[in-house]
């Protein structure tokens, strides 16, 4: 068991008990990305105490990226994010189990990804990737934390099969998807990326009232957040048991 000492403050009156705490430490969550959702994410899942955090992302450390990827250091530009941010968690707390691939998820890799992780923090960049991410939680039956920005804005929302709606009864996935590239801010990257760390934290350890079928809108130019309801569309091609195909391709790359 990792030391508690850290996590005195988690369990201080109006915090959690040790039950729940000790639920983190024996937790495991897949992290999606490693850029600015993703160093926010890990920050935060790595002060909770997740005792096993993954991490997957196929880039390398930009210049670019320092203005919102706030766990990664200058002296690993260059070097593939994924070893920047384990670098990072083991400096923070060593006792957390880093497992990480450097590869830009498709739906030919991804089987072998998931395996052993019942919650996905979805940090991805582009809306391709969310809604493809979107597509493997459903037909695996795994926990999803999605969030995302752009530029002033951000919104976030937990989906569980069966259960919820997904991203593609919120929006209808498009026939093609632009690469546009949009603004990125730190505060609301981070703010986003807090409040899906906190999610997870609820799913962990039952604490508190998940985000279901509803979906958190931040608008940051206004320092507002919205909520906006959905339910799930009986038509949706993602979610509804009559029109989704339970399909997956094994990885055979290792």
């Amino acid at each position: 068991m990792a030391k508690l000492n850290r996590y005195q403050r988690n369990m201080a009156p109006e915090g959690i008990t040790l039950e729940e705490q000790e639920k983190l430490i024996t937790s495991k969550v897949l992290v999606m990305g490693a850029g600015g959702l993703g160093s926010g994410v890990i920050m935060n899942l790595a002060a909770l105490g997740v005792g096993q955090i993954k991490i997957i992302d196929g880039d390398i450390l930009e210049e670019s990226n320092f203005n919102r990827q706030i766990i990664h250091k200058y002296k690993n530009l260059g070097r593939a994010k994924v070893i920047s941010a384990k670098d990072w968690i083991q400096e923070f707390n060593p006792d957390i189990k880093v497992e990480l691939d450097k590869i830009k998820l498709n739906e030919i890799n991804y089987y072998n990804v998931i395996q052993g992780y019942d919650i996905i923090v979805d940090c991805f960049d582009s809306n391709e990737a969310k809604y493809m991410l979107n597509d493997i939680a459903i037909r695996h039956n795994k926990i999803l934390i999605h969030g995302g920005t752009k530029g002033f804005n951000g919104q976030l929302t937990t989906i569980i099969p069966s259960q919820t709606g997904c991203l593609s009864c919120i929006i209808p996935r498009a026939k093609t998807f632009k690469n546009d590239v949009f603004a990125s801010f730190s505060p609301v990257v981070n703010t986003i990326a807090a409040l899906q760390a906190h999610e997870t934290f609820k799913v962990i350890t039952g604490k508190g009232e998940l985000l279901l079928n509803r979906l958190i809108v931040f608008d940051g130019t206004k320092g507002v957040f919205k909520t906006l309801t959905f339910s799930k569309n009986p038509t949706c091609t993602t979610c509804s048991n009559n029109n989704f195909t339970l399909e997956f391709h094994q990885n055979i790359e290792e």
